[in-house]
């Protein structure tokens, strides 16, 4: 059995011209560069596996503005289920990349992907090609020590999971695996051995990756409108001298989960946050930061209630490099997403 079929360069089918040189192609019947028999192909393909094989997926990993990628093929779409989301992946992985000291020049590279989230179905990948190559694992991005190191590849995997989209991990990214992967041994399993010294390390990542699906899972407001807008709402988006993101995901009920990254070293405390006012007690379900991860452990125990007053909001206490994830406190009558203020980045 086969789940589904990831379909590499899309771009150099759709395109008579793609990595061509002038003279090196003709244009189509309209004198244009599309290729409408690859779109012809790629849409009867596309339409053949979702009847034959219901429950089944399709990936484009596409690289070009080509409109309808997802959209449904009796509608003029390509049809597939899912695309490559290329702009996320390389804007994200620049921002991580930096030192915290210059993120804030860079804030940008991590809001931009919500201008076209909702344009096609996404999955966020974090792919072969950017840990082969010589562009380093995911860790080996980061900036800083080893403890800083692993402390934002956390923090980078409990935003990516938040973050509307699906999630795609390359093999040994799960476990902080240093060096770049290598078709000739495969990933670095021992890294994981009781009797490798920094062992606790790797299995602290790994089993981030484990809580992190796991909550996914039970919590619909991250995937239940993934690709409805108004499943989604801006906390904070301009924070760029704190390096601090913020955003609301809701499930069709309007119940919320609060999602809050701090990509600098440093603790902020009482980090005040305007979230709704109908949500009288918020809780932690996930820190990235939490010491059984490798981190550091600094945590909101027990219920985060809001202020005194109209627009009261929160204060938090943000862990260094580290991503929150907070929920209303059970019993809480849902928030309702219509309350959203809009989805562009502000305070």
């Amino acid at each position: 059995h086969i789940d589904g079929l990831r379909v590499d360069a899309v771009a150099s089918m759709l395109y008579l011209d793609y990595s061509r040189e002038y003279g090196q192609w003709r244009p189509n019947e309209h004198g244009g560069n599309e290729n409408p028999d690859a779109v012809a192909f790629l849409q009867e393909m596309n339409a053949t596996v979702y009847r034959r094989c219901p429950g089944v997926i399709t990936i484009a990993e596409e690289s070009t503005a080509w409109d309808g990628v997802t959209r449904p093929t009796d509608h003029g779409g390509l049809g597939f289920g899912l695309k490559w989301n290329m702009g996320w992946m390389h804007d994200s992985l620049v921002y991580v990349s930096k030192d915290p000291v210059h993120r804030k020049y860079h804030h940008h590279e991590m809001t931009f992907s919500m201008v076209y989230a909702y344009s096609e179905n996404y999955v966020l990948p974090i792919s072969h090609d950017e840990a082969v190559h010589g562009k380093r694992s995911l860790v080996s991005k980061m900036p800083g020590d080893w403890w800083q190191q692993r402390a934002g590849l956390r923090a980078y995997l409990g935003f990516m999971w938040s973050h509307p989209g699906k999630q795609l991990l390359f093999m040994g990214q799960e476990f902080a695996q240093g060096s770049e992967w290598s078709e000739a041994h495969g990933p670095d399993w021992w890294l994981l051995d009781a009797g490798y010294g920094a062992a606790a390390d790797h299995r602290g990542v790994r089993d981030l990756v484990r809580e992190l699906n796991t909550v996914y899972h039970r919590t619909p407001a991250l995937w239940q409108r993934d690709t409805d807008p108004s499943g989604f709402q801006w906390v904070v988006g301009d924070a760029a001298d704190d390096n601090v993101f913020a955003f609301l995901r809701f499930d069709e009920e309007g119940t919320p989960l609060l999602a809050v990254s701090n990509f600098s070293p440093v603790v902020r405390h009482h980090y005040r946050l305007d979230v709704p006012d109908d949500v009288p007690a918020w809780h932690e379900v996930l820190n990235t930061d939490a010491a059984r991860y490798g981190g550091s452990d600094v945590r909101n125990p027990g219920p985060v209630t809001p202020g005194v007053g109209p627009g009261r909001g929160i204060r938090l206490t943000l862990p260094p490099l580290a991503t929150l994830w907070l929920r209303p406190v059970a019993g809480v009558p849902p928030t309702g997403a219509d309350k959203c203020a809009g989805n562009s980045p502000g305070a």
